[in-house]
């Protein structure tokens, strides 16, 4: 992919990574992704906003053969995804300069071994001027690493925001035009790597609300030439407001916790609840936690091994901890032969989730009227403190 123009003095850069499906060996990837990088053109001076992958480093070393000079990387991540390739520019251009913030120096010799002298830290809400272009840079913490910022370019009302309002989808539209792919791509990010600093991330929308942006270039997936497409999406996302839905990803050995679930589901929707069904053998964990954002209610199915959870329970039990969603309710239902603790090791499991527990339905053996009848009851909660809300 050539270098492609947004503007007569900014430019699109980068690589597209169709075949990637899986980052940083744990998050799916069903649609590929991309390495944007940006270039801004001022009368004296140019900078390179972020560079890409080391595994698509050729791409961009390729894309910067047409460009003579460069004066400034501007690294708004340390993450090697974005900040990978700076080693080599820096050898293509000796000149140029880093330009991150004061916590990602330190970042940046750790992971890439730039020299320090080579490095120099900005402060929030310092300006650049190019010549006719000038960046201002946004300490965005937590978005998702502690170091991140964003820079915004303020002739062209242009915001660089790195992973903020990112997607991972690989596709040859410059601009969103799939609106529903990206809205769905952007909300797995979100999810997967956001959605643990909600509070932070909803200071930091505010914090770069105050601009009067035209473009949100992000640095993974298309730009946006409707800001507020995104900008309205985060907004949702990090509110304190719920669905109502339910979260319920299990997993059943021989048949019983299938039953219960299979029979909770129904009842569920018999009375207007939408549930998001997760079998955790099979289940794109992306998935999960786009379910994840937006639910009043998390159920959890499992038998029992050993006297606790079956293992994938538990692994689904600490990404929604890790995730922390704004959940409010949370159960368990499931299954044992003779004994069980997994009520109390789920419990254990969750200490990150605010929530109010809801009497959890356990069964031994193949589940019988008795616990039909409590998994109605279960299912009439539910419904009922979804109405509250």
């Amino acid at each position: 992919m050539k270098i492609r123009k947004i503007t007569d003095d900014v430019s699109w850069l980068g690589a597209i990574d169709w075949n990637r499906r899986v980052f940083d060996a744990l998050i799916p990837l069903p649609d590929g992704t991309s390495y944007n990088a940006y270039l801004v053109r001022g009368k004296e001076k140019t900078a390179l906003l972020d560079t890409a992958d080391p595994e698509k480093s050729n791409v961009l070393m390729y894309q910067l053969g047409s460009v003579d000079n460069i004066d400034y990387i501007i690294a708004h991540h340390a993450e090697q995804d974005h900040s990978g390739s700076i080693p080599l520019v820096l050898e293509k251009y000796p000149q140029a300069q880093v330009l991150c913030s004061p916590k990602c120096k330190g970042m940046l010799q750790d992971h890439l071994h730039v020299s320090p002298d080579k490095i120099t830290t900005v402060e929030d809400g310092e300006t650049l001027d190019l010549g006719g272009k000038t960046l201002e840079f946004a300490h965005t913490p937590w978005v998702h690493w502690p170091e991140t910022m964003c820079t915004y370019l303020r002739e062209e009302k242009i915001l660089f925001s790195c992973d903020f309002f990112g997607s991972h989808v690989a596709t040859t539209d410059l601009y969103v035009r799939d609106k529903a792919l990206v809205y769905e791509a952007a909300k797995r990010y979100y999810a997967e790597i956001m959605m643990p600093f909600r509070p932070v991330i909803r200071k930091n929308l505010a914090r770069v609300g105050r601009f009067d942006i035209k473009y949100i270039a992000p640095s993974h997936g298309p730009v946006y030439d409707d800001p507020a497409f995104i900008i309205d999406a985060y907004n949702d996302w990090v509110s304190e407001t719920v669905k109502n839905e339910v979260v319920l990803p299990y997993i059943s050995m021989h048949g019983s916790t299938q039953a219960m679930v299979d029979y909770l589901v129904a009842a569920l929707a018999e009375r207007g609840v939408k549930v998001h069904l997760f079998d955790l053998n099979v289940t794109d964990i992306g998935k999960l936690a786009i379910a994840l954002v937006d639910a009043a209610t998390i159920v959890v199915g499992t038998p029992t091994v050993h006297l606790g959870p079956h293992p994938g329970v538990f692994y689904a039990a600490h990404l929604a901890n890790a995730l922390r969603p704004k959940l409010r309710y949370a159960s368990v239902i499931g299954s044992y032969g003779w004994s069980s603790k997994a009520i109390e090791k789920i419990s254990e499991l969750i200490p990150n989730l605010k929530v109010e527990i809801i009497d959890p339905v356990m069964c031994q053996g193949h589940p019988r009227e008795e616990t039909f009848a409590a998994l109605d009851q279960l299912a009439d909660t539910i419904a009922q403190k979804h109405a509250e809300l």
